[in-house]
């Protein structure tokens, strides 16, 4: 008889056990509620990435310049980056 019986738990289980969580759960959030208080209030915005906020804080560097004005290479005194160390290079005299 207990094989039985074991046997029909086994295969109903998830029939079962879903139910039973759903209420177990329910039951948990809303006494977890009533323990805490009212809710929090929904976020008005959510909060932004670092790399959001770094998009909108050159945005706002960039906003009052002139941004058509720039140096010619003709006028930088060095146009090659410079190697390291300057090992690559040859010596100015």
């Amino acid at each position: 008889m207990w094989s039985v019986l074991w046997t029909a738990v086994r295969t109903h289980a998830p029939y079962v056990t879903f139910p039973v969580a759903f209420v177990v759960g329910a039951v948990g959030y809303h006494l977890e509620w009533f323990i805490r208080g009212h809710p929090p209030p929904p976020a008005e915005e959510e909060e932004k990435s670092i790399s959001e906020r770094r998009e909108d804080r050159k945005m706002q560097e960039i906003a009052g310049k002139d941004l058509t004005k720039v140096v010619s290479l003709k006028e930088k005194l060095e146009f090659a980056p410079r190697a390291v160390l300057n090992r690559n290079r040859p010596e100015k005299s």
